[in-house]
């Protein structure tokens, strides 16, 4: 009986320890995916700012301008794409909407961003853009990769429609959270007009055709949650300019935006704890499960023996014939 039992033991250690790199080797990497239908809205603010007033096309100082960041699953587009790419994709409508400090729109921009749904790697396909112009993007958006490793990484950039490397810059504590560091700059580099102006009236073609240009730089900033992947927070320090203006506002350079742009404080909290929740989902199958099916495997294994030797022992020895029997 006792040998039995250690033989039915000795078979659930070795399922245990079969199944310990199995979550976390093959069920962990088609597991953790972002979801189709995923709906996230983040508000940020630049509290104070400078803002261009195109009616009198001078720039003045603001008590606050407020950016809607929203990001909404496309899941029909999604199906489309993935029966082409052969992969789970995530296609996310994403749009930036930018209010002054009385409530009225300053630019809006709206994107499209295709990407694998569980590496976040780009997935270059028909309907990729920003403001309504294809792009074709190299890197990240938004969004960094699961188990998100202490190195830089490239990072597109919507307004120059460009990637770069955005910078790891060392482990850190936000709110009793261990975070990746990151730091991207873009120096000043000519980018298009928006094509929704906040006068009616004032177009994208109207601004080039009197020889304005567009010029930007921005000092961009993510701590990021590496098991998850996802930024706890995010802040740029952002600059805009009008250029080549002298002929029509009598100085050659007009600043249209500039401020410090943080994350609300309400929305600090309701990112982390969403990801406070997503992150116990991702350790159940990259370590929780795995080290206890590995911890479970040998101690079954340890009992195992245990009853082995206890059975072995227990068995009487065979008698034995005298070497002289009695006559």
């Amino acid at each position: 009986m006792r040998r039995r039992a250690s033989l039915v033991l000795l078979a659930l250690a070795v399922f245990c320890a079969a199944m310990a790199p199995t979550l976390r080797w093959y069920a962990f990497p088609r597991l953790a995916k972002i979801p189709p239908n995923q709906y996230q809205e983040t508000v940020l603010e630049a509290k104070p700012a400078i803002l261009l007033d195109y009616t009198t096309l001078k720039a003045e100082k603001v008590d606050k301008i407020t950016i809607i960041q929203t990001l909404k699953g496309n899941v029909e587009e999604s199906r489309r794409i993935e029966r082409d790419a052969g992969r789970d994709v995530v296609v996310w409508d994403a749009l930036a909407y930018i209010t002054g400090p009385d409530g009225k729109m300053v630019s809006k921009v709206p994107e499209r961003y295709i990407f694998d749904a569980h590496t976040q790697d780009p997935v270059n396909a028909t309907g990729e853009s920003v403001d309504g112009d294809p792009v074709r993007r190299e890197g990240i958006e938004f969004k960094w990769p699961f188990l998100t490793e202490k190195r830089d990484y490239q990072y597109f950039d919507a307004q120059t429609r460009t990637s770069s490397p955005i910078h790891y810059r060392g482990t850190r504590t936000f709110r009793g959270t261990e975070v990746y560091y990151f730091e991207q700059t873009i120096p000043w580099t000519e980018v298009p007009m928006p094509k929704t102006m906040p006068v009616k009236g004032i177009t994208p073609q109207l601004l080039a055709d009197s020889g304005l240009t567009r010029w930007y730089t921005t000092k961009r900033m993510f701590w990021v949650e590496p098991v998850t992947g996802a930024p706890v927070n995010g802040e740029e320090i952002h600059k805009e300019e009008l250029r080549n203006a002298k002929a029509l506002m009598g100085r050659d350079t007009l600043t249209v935006f500039e401020g410090h742009v943080k994350m609300r404080e309400d929305y600090v909290r309701s990112v982390g704890e969403m990801v406070s929740s997503n992150r116990l989902t991702v350790l159940l199958l990259v370590s929780y499960l795995p080290w206890s099916l590995t911890l479970l495997a040998l101690l079954l294994l340890a009992l195992a023996l245990w009853l082995e030797a206890r059975s072995r022992r227990s068995v009487p020895a065979p008698a034995t014939a005298p070497l002289n029997p009695p006559v």
